[in-house]
């Protein structure tokens, strides 16, 4: 019989996998936690849920049969599957478009109550990024499949489990130099991970359901803003140069080059384009689901992982 406070995860590992985990299991939500390797991922999700209100599901293949079973013992299916860049040729439409497409299918299939699958903001005018053309490809049937179905457009989302300030601090605790792509001029309306977890859990608790919704943060900020940020932060002074396109598209090809890349051609593509508010779909603050963590008080809250003296290290005064 299927449980109906069963929530099923994809992508179960993310930082917003396991801050969804916290929140629904706290509020005595039953959580299916997808992963594709317990051994490697299991004991990172075990830590983030209460006691008794988990179950672990290791589904290395994803056929119709696995995921039929699952989608049985939910009501609500929410995928966070997504990469930043191709391991293989033709991985970001196998990932971004294939997989949400099953799922959805699948999860109407099952006669579930909500399927939630979380796309990206500013990827309509993004015609030339790989990245961009699948996610939308999968926004499109995703709601083809599942009419019903919650499609959720984040900005960049950060936390102290993040690959983006994280990633950040990481470089500009030790590079000299600093590029800013595009003069750094590209806007982004960062949103924290726990408002956007909180905006999920809303959404579960209020049944909504056929919306497009766009998450953003209380804050609008430029490349070069958010760099400057976490420099201060980190308690770091660099030096910031904007790197003319064909400089910056050799940087990409170096980059990508890396087991993980730092930054890719497609990545490249993607920051000429602002990640703000289209006015095409409503946002989170639109349905008074409110996002008011800031930027700088967050980040302050793990940067201290990479200032001199660590977590002992005092803050500057300007």
């Amino acid at each position: 019989m299927k449980n109906q406070d069963s929530i099923l995860i994809f992508g179960s590992s993310g930082q917003i996998g396991k801050s969804l985990i916290r929140k629904f299991t706290k509020n005595n939500y039953k959580v299916i936690a997808v992963t594709r390797s317990i051994h490697q991922k299991g004991y990172q999700i075990k830590t983030q849920a209460n006691y008794g209100y988990l179950e672990l599901e290791e589904v290395k293949s994803f056929n119709e049969d696995n995921l039929s079973r699952l989608m049985e013992k939910s009501s609500v299916c929410i995928n966070l599957i997504g990469i930043l860049y191709e391991k293989k040729i033709n991985y970001f439409n196998l990932i971004h478009s294939d997989l949400p497409s099953l799922l959805s299918k699948l999860a109407f299939k099952s006669s579930l109550k909500q399927f939630i699958h979380l796309s990206a903001l500013g990827i309509e005018q993004a015609v030339d990024s790989k990245y961009a053309l699948s996610k939308l490809e999968g926004e499109k049937k995703v709601r083809q499949n599942f009419k019903g179905s919650v499609i959720l457009k984040p900005s960049i989302v950060y936390s102290v489990d993040d690959n983006f300030t994280t990633n950040f601090m990481r470089l500009l605790s030790f590079l000299p130099i600093m590029p800013l792509y595009y003069a750094g001029k590209t806007k982004f309306t960062p949103i924290h991970v726990s408002d956007l977890s909180n905006i999920i859990f809303e959404i579960v608790q209020n049944k909504t359901t056929g919306e497009t919704i766009e998450c953003i943060g209380p804050e609008v900020m430029t490349f070069k803003e958010i760099i400057l940020k976490i420099l201060k932060s980190i308690q770091k002074k660099r030096l910031l140069i904007p790197l003319p396109l064909p400089l910056a598209k050799l940087n990409a090809k170096l980059f990508q080059l890396m087991p993980k890349p730092l930054l890719t051609i497609d990545q490249l593509k993607l920051l000429k384009y602002d990640n703000i508010v289209s006015q095409k779909y409503k946002t989170n603050f639109d349905l008074k689901m409110s996002a008011n963590k800031k930027f700088d008080e967050e980040i302050n809250r793990y940067s201290f992982n990479w200032t001199s003296g660590g977590q002992f290290s005092k803050k500057k005064v300007n």
